[in-house]
């Protein structure tokens, strides 16, 4: 996820009025953690906000991009200020795992969560979830002349026509569901050929692709579900000229990933740092998710037995490439064969 630098400046300011407005009882100091942040603005601000007035624990809270910040984490050490790492996709927390910088996941929050949503190891936990879908312009390609499978993105009849931000991280998991299905060798040619396909509509985020597809810019993309709804909320149903649509049940562009949350193991303040943790999986923390006039997130919830308020397809009706989390692992092959594809 590429965060406005509006949205972003608002979230850090949002940290220092959190640390400045939060007091525990008898003017006793008020503990506080350190979030680095690559959720959404508005998700991760309501989730700290409720959760401070809970706890009385202030949450300073450091948004950017997940990878940039996967990558402070490990460039910091053991000397990260951060006690809590939250992102949107699961290779970023994989990838820390992978590098033992991650302490294990309280056992009581972890059973909150359908085993397969969280770290097969135990260190970080999942919080919600997002499938990709297709986001087209009725006006410019019909939902009968779109793509029913991921591999047929790479058809030339789609040249000029096909957005595409690969620079997002959540792009990477179809990256890395088409190499499970079909091998690197066909993975790469596939990506050579919708990069040739998405000239001149490769965009920094899927924001973009949303807003370039809504007013007639491009005929479609891929994004995550919640970028349509967001966007929908944001500037109103009137002024929607898009719609949304899933490739067949099964297919490697059908893909479900989980947004998940860990403890740093050199987090100094390890107690309250699981108690976030807790908080985001506890019904309270899932309703948050789930009631868009909250959090803004439109993403699944998937704890706590709370659904999701926004008038979407259900969690339990989506149909998509069966992966697993260990599956879509860290990312590291899908970027490299990006990279060699020249999409990065």
């Amino acid at each position: 996820m590429n965060l406005r630098v509006a949205a972003v400046a608002s979230l850090a300011a949002c940290g220092v009025l959190l640390a400045a407005c939060g007091g525990a009882a008898g003017g006793a100091q008020t503990q506080s953690i350190t979030l680095y942040s690559g959720q959404h603005v508005q998700t991760a601000q309501a989730l700290a906000q409720a959760f401070q007035k809970q706890t009385g624990i202030t949450v300073n809270i450091r948004s950017d991009d997940e990878d940039t910040l996967a990558d402070q984490i490990v460039t910091e050490g053991s000397h990260s200020p951060a006690d809590v790492f939250y992102t949107e996709n699961s290779p970023p927390l994989e990838s820390l795992q992978a590098k033992g910088l991650l302490a294990k996941v309280d056992s009581s929050t972890l059973s909150q969560i359908p085993a397969k949503y969280s770290s097969p190891g135990g260190d970080w936990v999942g919080v919600s979830a997002r499938v990709s879908v297709l986001i087209y312009n009725p006006s410019l390609i019909s939902v009968s002349q779109l793509p029913t499978h991921v591999s047929q993105l790479a058809e030339a009849k789609y040249r000029g026509k096909l957005a595409l931000a690969p620079q997002e991280t959540d792009f990477q998991p179809i990256v890395t569901a088409y190499d499970r299905a079909y091998g690197k060798a066909a993975t790469l040619s596939w990506l050579k050929a919708i990069n040739a396909n998405a000239s001149g509509h490769v965009y920094p985020d899927n924001e973009t692709i949303a807003d370039e597809v809504n007013r007639g810019a491009v005929a479609f993309g891929i994004v995550n579900q919640y970028y349509w709804y967001r966007m929908r909320a944001e500037v109103g149903a009137g002024r929607v000229h898009s719609d949304i649509t899933h490739f067949a049940a099964g297919d490697p562009g059908y893909v479900v990933d989980v947004s998940g949350a860990a403890v740093l193991k050199s987090s100094t303040h390890q107690a309250a740092a699981q108690k976030f943790l807790e908080f985001l999986v506890s019904k309270q923390g899932q309703s948050i998710i789930a009631d868009p006039s909250k959090s803004i997130s439109f993403e699944y919830p998937i704890a706590s037995g709370v659904t999701t308020q926004a008038p979407e397809t259900p969690f339990n009706q989506l149909q998509p490439y069966p992966m697993t989390i260990a599956d879509l692992g860290t990312g590291a092959t899908a970027i490299a064969l990006m990279r060699q594809a020249g999409l990065l």
